[in-house]
Order: structure tokens, then C-alpha cells, then sequence
């Protein structure tokens, strides 16, 4: 890898992401309860009314963000930013335009930008729970944000 990003390593306990648009919440919660002893193992964040229900429905602990149309896919933006997740599990309705359709590209784009595997069907998420890698620790590499500033700084300085 070349000198523009920065080696970071990814624990072994994974911080997931959660989310569903309305239409899709369905398989994300049939997903979770044939992931349950898997997802234990893990700490779990998600969009307001998908994390919500999540809690309720498996007693499973989960930190809520906004929902999304309020917010939440770029408050997961921003975590996936900061280094405090590891996996996006994000079933979205293909058939339906969302209202906050912007967040949803922004969010996606984050995540591959930021090395963060993404999956968007039962079966995606099925391949990445099926990796070698779910349990283990790994590198990946990002964007060494300091040095992108500073590059635009100096660029934009003269």
C-alpha cells in the first residue's frame, strides 16, 4: 500500500452496523435470529426504529442512532469515519426511492472508501459471517486522513 493510507487493525470482536429500510426490515430480523449466537458475540449499533426493534424483539444490546430520514445513515457515516465500525449490514429496498436517498449513497460510499465490509442481502451477510476473518483480527487499510489536509492545504495555500 502506498504512503496515502493508513494501516489499521480490526479487533476481533466486530462493532456491526445494523439497518433496514421499512421494506426490507423483515429479512434483516429473519437474518438476525438465525445470527443470534453469533451476534452476542459482537457489539451491535443500528438506525433508530431497526436497532429499536432489534433490543425489543432479541434482547440483544444494541446502541441506537437517528433513524435514518432523520439522520442515522450519516451519524453511522461518521462512525464508520472515526474507526468505530467494522462490518455494514445494511438491507435496503432496491424497488423504493427513499426520501433520504443522498444519505443512503453517502453512507455506502463511506463504507467502501473506509475498507468497511458491506452487506445488503441475507445472503451478503451470510458470506461475510462465513468468513475466516468475522473472528479474527486483520488489517485494512484507509485514507490517511492528516495527510489528505494537509496535501489540500499546502495545494491550496499557494
Amino acid at each position: 500500500m502506498n504512503s496515502k493510507y493508513t494501516k489499521v487493525l480490526v479487533p476481533k470482536k466486530k462493532r456491526i452496523a445494523l439497518v433496514a429500510h421499512d421494506d426490507t426490515k423483515p429479512e434483516l430480523f429473519a437474518w438476525v435470529h438465525n445470527h443470534l449466537d453469533l451476534l452476542k458475540n459482537h457489539e451491535l449499533c443500528g438506525t433508530g426504529t431497526t436497532s429499536t426493534i432489534i433490543r425489543e424483539k432479541f434482547n440483544l444490546d444494541i446502541k441506537s442512532f437517528f433513524s435514518g430520514p432523520l439522520g442515522g445513515d450519516q451519524q453511522i457515516g461518521s462512525a464508520i469515519t472515526n474507526g468505530e465500525i467494522d462490518i455494514l449490514i445494511f438491507f435496503w429496498d432496491p424497488m423504493s426511492a427513499q426520501p433520504h436517498d443522498p444519505d443512503v449513497k453517502a453512507l455506502l460510499r463511506i463504507a467502501v472508501l473506509y475498507d468497511v465490509p458491506t452487506a445488503m442481502s441475507p445472503i451478503g451477510a451470510d458470506y461475510i459471517f462465513g468468513s475466516y476473518l468475522m473472528n479474527e483480527e486483520y488489517y485494512k487499510y484507509i485514507p490517511d486522513t492528516q495527510l489528505s489536509l494537509s496535501q489540500r492545504v499546502d495545494e491550496l495555500s499557494d
